[in-house]
């Protein structure tokens, strides 16, 4: 009879239980459509952060809630009842504390992406908001199990010398980062090249590396201390379009005049039919030396960025060559004469 008694007991609950966890999906299957619908007739975008936030919360909401309510239909001591109400408490505020980090995080980006002038869109800013957002809910638990968070806070601020200390390599990999965001003079999206060597895109500046793509599709990670110190090369500042030098050389033979009419009218097809050239660039050459084999000069052309030169330089090549063989315009070679001395009576070979 009392083993009949006691399984009643748990049936309720469990109804309850997975109740609540059939409701929370359906509940959010219906209100998540239903939000979406309105937030696409909208134009203010955060309404999408709002929904994108209590994506999978819902649910656990609706279980939490009927964990409480089975828990209260449940004969058991009141010590036990107020822990568990303890931890119920915890885990709601803990739950609400990760809504709020993603509506945060959300926030922070739809932001930097709006104003990308004064704050670049990098996982830095995000990754201090959800810390922060996080660390002020871990408080707040600490304060609601009935934890004084007044000796922590002292703790902490005694200890933050030694852990300071302890983490010099990471603060100052952070602090970099802020300092290189702050001061943008690199940005995400530019083309940037170190002193070391290393070149690519600049795609993320974490807490403590900084990110680029290089050309051949490697990822480059470089610690925000050393980039900080580092000579760099940004190929989109102040602007991204950027000169594009090609070394020429001619016969000492050929008309310079008509050379030069020549190269400046191969290289304003090329600016105008090539994807990346700068249309309205007139293009020019300067000749500078007097080779041994050749006069040397250089073509002075325009790229829309950087990755644009290695095309243009590829068809003005090619359609430089086919216009100079058409006009009889001789580009030498190296030729080197060597004399042979024989002995006294054969002939010189």
């Amino acid at each position: 009879m009392s083993g009949s008694i006691t399984i009643s007991q748990w049936i309720l609950p469990l109804i309850l239980i997975v109740g609540g966890f059939l409701l929370g999906i359906l509940f959010e299957g219906i209100l998540l459509k239903q939000l979406e619908k309105l937030a696409a007739k909208t134009k203010w975008e955060g309404d999408e952060v709002l929904i994108s936030a209590l994506r999978g919360l819902i649910i656990f909401w609706f279980l939490l809630a009927s964990i409480y309510a089975a828990i209260l239909n449940l004969q058991m001591s009141p010590i036990l009842l107020a822990h568990l109400q303890k931890i119920l408490l915890a885990v709601a505020i803990f739950s609400v504390t990760i809504a709020a980090a993603r509506i945060a995080v959300g926030f922070v980006s739809l932001y930097t992406e709006k104003r990308r002038d004064v704050f670049p869109a990098t996982s830095i800013f995000r990754n201090l908001t959800k810390a922060l957002v996080l660390l002020i809910g871990l408080l707040i638990i600490l304060q609601s199990l009935g934890v004084s968070i007044t000796p922590i806070l002292t703790a902490l601020g005694v200890g933050g010398l030694a852990v300071a200390l302890a983490l010099q390599d990471t603060l100052s990999n952070l602090f970099s980062g802020l300092h290189i965001i702050a001061a943008r003079q690199v940005r995400p999206g530019d083309y940037v090249k170190l002193d070391t060597g290393e070149e690519g895109y600049l795609t993320d500046i974490t807490w403590r590396n900084t990110t680029i793509k290089a050309l051949p599709n490697n990822r480059i990670i470089i610690p925000n201390s050393k980039l900080a110190s580092a000579v760099i090369t940004n190929f989109y500042l102040p602007e991204k379009e950027m000169a594009v030098l090609v070394q020429v050389g001619v016969s000492y033979n050929s008309d310079l005049e008509k050379v030069e009419s020549v190269t400046v009218e191969v290289g304003k097809e090329t600016m105008k039919e090539v994807p990346g050239g700068v249309a309205e660039f007139e293009p020019f050459i300067r000749y500078h030396t007097f080779a041994d084999h050749s006069i040397d000069f250089t073509v002075i052309l325009r790229a829309k960025e950087f990755v644009d030169q290695y095309l243009i330089k590829h068809e003005f090549v090619k359609r430089l060559h086919k216009r100079y063989r058409e006009e009889g315009i001789e580009i030498p070679f190296p030729i080197r004469t060597v004399y042979l001395e024989g002995k006294q009576g054969q002939a010189d070979i």
